[in-house]
């Protein structure tokens, strides 16, 4: 699967150098280093997703790239795709983060479009029992912005998912990187809502991405317990009670 990965990125015409960060306690993924244009970054003690990208972002800033791509491992998409959104970013100045229409591999759709997320939201999708969550079935489908048309450009999105983040260089070294505070989850939200403050975001359907995305929130009770750690350092630092649509 992170072959499948990094051959998509690297497919390209473009002049692109990718950082593979490795959070695992060997180095293992050495042997993936089969061309010159990847650096491998091994991180045993694992800080964090946010913290982990931070490093690779930090690096990045050395090769004065125009664009910065947050790239999960379980992604893979089409040559031509990062070519798409750079075309779509060059003709867009104003956007500061775009994010690319996003499906399972066999072509069921996935929404990642969000609105900034209240308690109330994390708690019924991680813990509500699924009767109940029939009840605020409308309120779960605003949230992820199913009352919009996910075949259009959609503008002005306040939190878009970190598996697949384009981000235009400049605004992000303006507003800052990863919170490396939060282990995991909610620091895409941050991010966004941090690149809103300065700049518009975007979901763009013309480029097209596959993710496998194994939703371990709703899986095991680990990563659900990451994810209330994690809300907390957001909601304090947010507001608990605020919440932008």
């Amino acid at each position: 699967m992170l072959q499948e990965t990094i051959g998509s990125f690297l497919e390209t015409e473009l002049n692109v150098k990718l950082y593979l960060v490795d959070n695992s306690p060997t180095d293992d993924l050495k042997i993936l280093m089969t061309d010159s244009r990847i650096e491998y970054i091994h991180n045993p003690s694992n800080p964090g997703f946010g913290a982990s990208h931070n490093v690779a972002i930090q690096k990045a800033n050395d090769f004065q790239s125009d664009y910065h791509l947050v790239l999960n491992p379980d992604i893979y998409f089409k040559q031509g795709t990062l070519e798409n959104l750079c075309e779509f970013m060059d003709s867009n100045l104003e956007v500061g983060h775009v994010m690319p229409k996003i499906t399972y591999p066999n072509g069921e759709f996935q929404y990642l479009c969000k609105t900034n997320p209240t308690f109330f939201d994390l708690f019924a999708r991680g813990f509500m029992p699924s009767l109940l969550k029939r009840i605020f079935q409308k309120r779960m489908d605003k949230y992820e912005y199913k009352d919009y048309n996910y075949n259009e450009i959609i503008f002005d999105i306040p939190y878009l998912s970190g598996c697949f983040m384009f981000l235009r260089s400049s605004i992000l070294k303006k507003v800052g990187f990863f919170d490396d505070k939060i282990f995991m989850y909610l620091e895409d939200a941050d991010l966004t809502r941090r690149f809103l403050e300065v700049s518009r975001t975007a979901y763009y359907p013309q480029a097209h991405v596959y993710h496998h995305f194994a939703k371990l929130t709703h899986k095991k009770l680990k990563f659900k317990w990451i994810t209330v750690q994690s809300a907390f350092i957001y909601f304090n630092k947010w507001g608990w009670l605020k919440s932008i649509y």
